[in-house]
């Protein structure tokens, strides 16, 4: 996959003195966010996020930025910048680690900690700077002030970058909950501060705004919680991101008032909530942890099992658990809570949890029939204020699917910025600001890259072309010796057939058709073994195509006798 903008060449070099935008993930998907900012010949990067496969990538781990663009630049890299610790922001640093080691990463305390605890399993030791709200360092020709914003992971920061071609306010993810649970609310005021100063490039994200409104406050999810555990007659499950400590948080508040004890499961949310533990982002009530061994021996009607897979992730804790598939067997009376939104791509997935759930007797308590999440992200109220408080030159939406990133264009017209001063892009366009105008200079190859088990961008769209035919048609092969010299068949044609229904004897009146067609081939003086595969292929194509209505992959092998 090439950029999404074929009219697009490759952009000529940046103007002296100009600022350059390549976004090379997060710009048309939710997920795998990684923007590149060049100025004076370095290289800035802003998150390095993971996407996670859809059905139509089968056998994919993860999907990775493509960074090829800066790869022969490594080290005009001054650092990368992690506006917070959720996976599609920094799932993909290990992969960038491993092409320069020393890259500074820089971030607040609790995201560095989630990507310091996943660098340890990829035996990296990174070089990092930890930063918090309202200071300001230097990063090469970058200056660079962090301001809180809210989100649904503590910690989360926005970045104003300023260089000389002016300056860029970059907001992560953000929302404006007016009453988050960790009382850190998003900085308006260094937002309005910026904006008297000048804003240059507004890069917003985009994830809500198509949603009207504003943002429910996290804290009404406390009483629907709260009535839910009293409801419930015997275990609750509750997943979720495994970085959404917020939420833990309100579980093992309401676990505690309803005198139940907490076990986390699942490796990444163990690894995260330990770490948040330890940082005092979580505050256990005493006695409400337990560890997952001695749920066993706890009555059910105490139990709360706080669990990764709330996307439907077929490798997670939750999914195993609806395939009965894991070592919490779930039963009638219990309850289980997906306190996730749905991302955009994993309906399906999720559904089919929630199936195999309610299959096993668990009643299940999710986003469509009560409120257990609320949004992490603006929506179109929150956009429309932070637009009129920082009054930018120019924007540029980020973070979304290409919908997104249009409503959020629309936002920013309505408070009167120039259409010609929004630019829309998607992975892999070039946006140069110069002379306090920002426009779209071109574009660079930005495609996917697939982690498949332990290969990074070997795997390409054309590999998983043939996955999907294999699952979806099934495959047939046929092995045929013929003659070298007069091109008869002397052993075959022997067929197999894998995920075709039908009875091996609907392949007999095809034999004949290929020991017929390469006998015409030979008479044709056709004795070349590749060609006489093709030969092969055609006519086992074709009939497959009549007679079965399928199109299987077809693997014919002809050897010489």
């Amino acid at each position: 996959m090439s950029h999404p903008h074929p009219e697009l060449t490759a952009p000529g070099p940046l103007a002296p003195g100009g600022l350059r935008v390549v976004p090379l993930g997060g710009l048309g998907e939710v997920g795998r966010n990684m923007a590149v900012l060049e100025y004076d010949g370095k290289l800035l990067v802003i998150d390095c996020g993971v996407l996670f496969p859809e059905d139509s990538q089968p056998g994919v781990d993860l999907i990775l930025p493509d960074f090829g663009y800066i790869e022969d630049r490594l080290d005009d890299v001054v650092a990368v910048i992690l506006t917070h610790g959720h996976e599609d922001h920094i799932g993909a640093v290990p992969f960038l680690l491993r092409l320069r080691q020393d890259i500074p990463l820089i971030g607040s305390q609790l995201t560095l900690a989630f990507v310091e605890a996943k660098l340890k399993e990829h035996r990296i030791k990174p070089y990092t700077l930890t930063v918090t709200e309202g200071q300001t360092e230097r990063l090469g020709p970058f200056e660079c002030e962090f301001v809180a914003v809210n989100h649904s992971i503590p910690d989360a920061l926005a970045v104003a970058i300023r260089t000389g071609a002016g300056t860029v306010l970059h907001t992560g993810d953000f929302k404006m909950d007016q009453l988050p649970l960790d009382g850190r609310i998003t900085d308006l005021r260094a937002f309005a501060r910026l904006g008297e100063q000048g804003v240059d490039l507004f890069m917003v994200d985009s994830t809500n705004a198509e949603v009207p409104g504003f943002t429910v406050s996290e804290r009404e999810i406390g009483p629907v919680l709260d009535a839910v555990f009293h409801q419930a007659e015997r275990r609750i499950i509750v997943a979720s991101f495994a970085s959404h400590v917020h939420r833990v948080q309100q579980v093992l508040d309401t676990a505690a008032a309803h005198g139940r004890k907490v076990a986390f499961v699942g490796r990444s949310m163990v690894r995260n909530m330990g770490v948040a533990i330890e940082l005092g982002y979580l505050k256990a009530p005493d006695g409400v942890l337990v560890d997952i061994k001695a749920v066993d021996d706890l009555p059910d009607e105490q139990v709360v099992l706080m669990s990764t897979g709330s996307q439907g992730e077929p490798m997670a804790a939750l999914s195993r658990m609806a395939n009965n598939d894991h070592r919490i067997r779930i039963g009638r009376g219990d309850t289980v809570i997906m306190a996730s939104s749905l991302i955009p791509g994993n309906e399906n997935a999720i559904y089919r949890v929630i199936n195999g759930l309610a299959r096993l007797g668990a009643k299940v308590v999710h986003q469509g029939n009560a409120r257990v999440h609320v949004s992490g992200h603006a929506s179109a109220g929150e956009l429309l204020y932070c637009y009129n408080i920082v009054k930018p030159r120019n924007v540029m939406p980020v973070h979304g699917e290409v919908r997104h990133l249009i409503a959020n264009a629309d936002i920013a017209a309505l408070t009167g910025i120039p259409r010609e001063r929004i630019a829309v892009a998607e992975d892999g366009v070039v946006v140069d600001l110069v002379d306090g105008k920002a426009s779209i200079a071109g574009a660079v190859p930005c495609g996917y890259v697939y982690v498949d088990g332990s290969s990074v961008g070997d795997l390409t769209d054309a590999d998983l072309k043939d996955r999907r035919i294999l699952g979806e048609e099934g495959f047939i092969s046929i092995f045929v010796a013929v003659d070298s010299g007069t091109g008869k068949v002397v052993v075959g044609p022997e067929i197999h057939a894998r995920g075709v229904a039908e009875d091996e004897s609907v392949f007999e009146p095809i034999k004949r058709q290929i020991a017929e067609a390469l006998a015409d081939a030979g008479r044709e003086g056709i004795g070349d073994t590749l060609q006489l595969q093709q030969v092969v292929r055609r006519v086992v194509g074709r009939w497959a195509g009549t007679k079965l209505r399928r199109r299987p992959m077809i693997i014919p092998v002809v050897v010489e006798a």
